[in-house]
């Protein structure tokens, strides 16, 4: 097992796994050159010291997310979200939550215009998300940030802001989209993953993202979450560096303990 000063067991709360024979999306934006499977994936976990984890759904694949709910058949340290499909009744749903799955990800941030949410198909896709005690994993642009959130949560849903915000801008923590994920935090029904800030392409944003996360929400609405395998940085990221950027963001042992571990068992798998 690698060495870490951090605490043990740990909890990751967002990596992918996938095999490079998948169907991949028209929209995908990235072609992986080596398999991400379900074994490479534990061994790296186990090795890590990472006793249970959350697998994300990967936009590559779009709503394909077979190899993900066999994972989570065969494991139950694992749970998992899916790329939403509209057309879903409630017992496919219920067929979904008993094998792992834990949320939908609307993955927003990539595109010009939104889909309207408050369409009837969405509006219906959320109240059984809450009636399921499902979450909503998002990642949104800045400048729809605050509406989108407040949508989300007078659907009566939990909401998971993914990449510690990803408000990737110049205004970096005054941008309002971030201001407003802080807000929702206050509000009580937002948490946030502290993850993927090798993402961030304003120079030391990750950083300063972070200071202004542990301030507001470090005991009880914190993730970590590793990205792995880091697609797009497959060749720049390590499982141990993601967890070196844990340990810098989160100094305090016992707070390490809650986001790494009690916080995200609570919400994942209680």
């Amino acid at each position: 097992m690698v060495q870490s000063p951090l605490p043990r067991p740990l909890v990751d709360t967002h990596f992918h796994i996938y095999t490079r024979d998948m169907p991949l999306a028209a929209t995908a934006w990235h072609h992986p050159q080596e398999d991400a499977s379900l074994e490479l994936c534990l061994e790296t976990l186990d090795r890590h010291g990472v006793a249970l984890g959350v697998i994300s759904a990967a936009s590559l694949y779009g709503t394909y997310s077979d190899y993900v709910l066999q994972a989570l058949k065969r494991h139950r340290r694992l749970r998992g979200t899916l790329m939403p499909d509209l057309g879903w009744d409630i017992t496919q749903m219920e067929a979904y939550d008993a094998a792992g799955f834990r949320g939908v990800r609307f993955l927003w941030r990539p595109r010009d215009e939104r889909p309207d949410i408050t369409s009837e198909p969405y509006r219906r896709l959320l109240r059984r998300c809450a009636d399921l005690g499902w979450h909503v994993h998002l990642t949104e642009r800045a400048h729809r940030m605050d509406d989108t959130i407040r949508a989300i949560e007078n659907a009566g849903v939990r909401l998971v802001l993914d990449h510690m915000a990803l408000v990737d801008t110049e205004t970096g923590v005054n941008d309002p989209g971030f201001r407003a994920a802080l807000d929702a935090i206050e509000r009580g029904n937002t948490w946030v993953k502290l993850s993927a800030g090798f993402r961030f392409v304003q120079p030391g944003l990750a950083d300063a993202v972070a200071r202004e996360l542990v301030a507001a929400a470090g005991w009880e609405r914190l993730f970590w979450g590793s990205d792995w395998p880091f697609a797009g940085y497959e060749q720049a990221v390590s499982y141990e560096s993601t967890l070196q950027d844990l340990a810098r963001w989160v100094t305090d042992p016992a707070m390490q303990a809650a986001v790494g571990a009690h916080t995200p068992v609570r919400f994942f798998f209680s």
